[in-house]
């Protein structure tokens, strides 16, 4: 009997399942190249341990994933990391029962969490008034211009040196367009590029208190003599057949790679994509400015994605969050992905180890986005952090189409941006105020 006892103990030992995997879900914006790398990230780590188990899930563009993790929150079954865009990080920081604050993930699982080894301009843009890290920056991206070095050299432009200035953009989109070239610039992320961006570029204003990262209270600025200037001279281009509207969000990127258009201010996170399709050779360089501008070019702002962490979830599961957060912290990994993808890289350390690997002297432009994010910030240029930002950027895009189209003047849009945009930070910030 006592046997029998043992035997059967053996038995129940043996065909006992071994230790579940505590999976961890994580929602997704990334497509493409983008996506592959996404995917990749979370094979590899999965496949250097065995306790967790990350799984990617791809939820649409970036406002639809949101969408769909307000829902997801609400019923009970949201996912453990959500990437959210820049433009929502306000929204994020204001959903406090929604987010569990990063540093607190990582220290809670024991590991070390410093946010002074991330790049300050990418580490203070995630980080509250207080001082607390509150989401893991992911896919930091910041604005850059990619030129068609072949498309340059056929009109008689010198394919090693881009335009540095908005009249130099316009001189060489006519001659483009002169020998042939039916779409000589185009842009993706109009607001960010020509807006957000172009703002900090020029050290000028695009909201009040700090662009909205000193209080609740900002309201928009852009309707300014040189914003207006701006867009009017882009009209102009328009117009002339120069520039060419090609779509919202990153909807214009395949027209470079096809050669369709020859110039292109976007994200320097487009640059994988074109590494690996462009039949061409291309350039990577700063965004163009106004020499006339005091103070310009300034910097740029951060674009692209962090990783949120959401409530509710067990211990467990937010011991693998941190375990794969630190493996996404390694030099290593940040320096791969970085020349993967022409995101940022997010560390010091990821950074000095690039350039140690001769990777910025062998790719040229590569270290254009690294560059225009680490000089300086100023209290006009450190980055945009306002309330209900999702829908003001979908403002942007309706009133700038209006001025490609012929609709309304610059001026008429801008101001309509400033007064519809404000009409909905302060709804924000009565719905926010603690």
């Amino acid at each position: 009997m006592k046997l029998q006892l043992i035997s059967a103990a053996l038995a129940a030992t043996f065909l006992a399942p071994a230790q579940a995997q505590t999976e961890v879900q994580w929602w997704h914006s990334m497509t493409a190249v983008n996506g592959e790398w996404v995917n990749d990230l979370a094979k590899d780590f999965n496949a250097k341990q065995k306790d967790f188990k990350i799984v990617p899930t791809y939820k649409g563009s970036y406002d639809e994933s949101m969408t769909a993790a307000v829902a997801a929150f609400r019923a009970g079954n949201a996912p453990h990391i959500l990437q959210v865009f820049e433009v929502g990080t306000a929204t994020m920081m204001a959903s406090k029962n929604a987010i569990v604050p990063v540093t607190q993930v990582m220290t809670d699982a024991g590991f070390k969490f410093d946010p002074t080894a991330y790049v300050p301009a990418v580490a203070g843009y995630y980080t509250a008034p207080n001082g607390q890290m509150l989401s893991f920056p992911f896919n930091s991206s910041t604005t850059v211009f990619y030129y068609n070095k072949d498309a340059f050299k056929a009109a008689g432009l010198n394919p090693d040196k881009a335009p540095g200035t908005w009249p130099e953009v316009a001189l060489a989109a006519a001659k483009l367009k002169a020998n042939g070239h039916k779409c000589p610039l185009s842009i993706s992320w109009q607001g960010w590029t020509q807006l957000e961006s172009f703002s900090a570029w020029h050290n000028v204003e695009f909201a009040t208190k700090g662009n909205g990262l000193g209080g609740l209270d900002a309201r928009m600025k852009i309707n300014s003599p040189l914003h207006v200037r701006h867009i009017e001279n882009l009209a102009n281009m328009s117009k002339q057949g120069l520039f060419v509207y090609k779509g919202r969000g990153n909807v214009p990127e395949p027209t470079f790679i096809s050669g369709e258009c020859a110039m292109m201010t976007t994200s320097s996170g487009f640059y994988g994509n074109v590494a690996k399709n462009a039949k061409f050779a291309y350039g990577l360089a700063p965004l163009p400015h106004y020499p006339d501008v005091p103070g310009a070019p300034q910097n740029t702002v951060i674009g692209g994605g962090s990783l949120w962490v959401m409530a509710g979830k067990k211990p467990a599961d937010y011991k693998g969050v941190a375990s794969f957060f630190n493996y996404l912290s390694s030099p290593e990994v940040q320096s791969a992905s970085h020349k993967r993808t022409g995101y940022l890289p997010i560390t010091k350390a990821a950074f000095e180890l690039t350039e140690k690997s001769g990777f910025y002297k062998q790719n040229p432009g590569t270290d254009v986005a690294v560059n225009q994010m680490i000089r300086k910030t100023t209290d006009k240029s450190r980055g945009i952090r306002l309330g209900n930002y999702v829908q003001i950027r979908a403002i942007e895009d309706e009133e700038l189409e209006q001025v490609w189209g012929g609709k309304k003047t610059a001026q008429e849009a801008l101001d309509s941006i400033v007064k519809r945009g404000n009409e909905l930070l302060v709804r924000f910030e009565k719905a926010n105020k603690s």
